[in-house]
């Protein structure tokens, strides 16, 4: 096990290649416009998971997973020859999820707030069906008609 903080500096090294990498050597026409959000190394630093989004529709997605992997020994060489490590990780690219979900908890929460907002205008003009507070009890200075009774019997 490396340190963990080696382990996050060569992440964030290797986050830096990997988009540049892609933005002035990667010609490949199937490449769309791919951000590199994170990358995730091992425990023994020999593989990195590749974090990216894709700007576009399903297609553009399943295009730029193409041009991603074929290309990734020209990334991995890339890194290999600027991170100056003895072992070169391997790289393998996943699909970030985090942009989808993030969008998915939006939309339940805007629909929870309309909800909310039907409820509080459906509360409007309401009353009680009873009395408005039926535990409470009664002493005779609350009677309205002021015939001296409690309330109870």
């Amino acid at each position: 096990m490396s340190d963990p903080q080696r382990a996050r500096r060569m992440a964030t090294r290797i986050q830096e290649i990997v988009a540049t990498t892609l933005e002035g050597r990667i010609k490949d026409p199937r490449l769309g416009m791919v951000t590199i959000t994170d990358v995730r190394l091992t425990g023994d630093l020999h593989d990195a998971t590749v974090f990216y989004t894709v700007y576009g529709d399903d297609a553009a997605a399943a295009d730029s997973a193409a041009a991603l992997e074929s290309a990734r020994g020209v990334l991995r060489s890339a890194v290999g020859r600027q991170i100056g490590v003895r072992f070169t990780p391997t790289l393998a690219f996943q699909a970030d999820v985090v942009p989808d979900t993030a969008r998915h908890i939006e939309e339940l929460i805007a629909d929870a707030q309309r909800a909310d907002q039907d409820l509080a205008r459906s509360r409007e003009g309401a009353r009680y069906a009873g009395d408005p507070e039926p535990y409470r009890e009664r002493h005779i200075d609350d009677e309205p008609d002021g015939d001296g009774l409690s309330g109870r019997d």
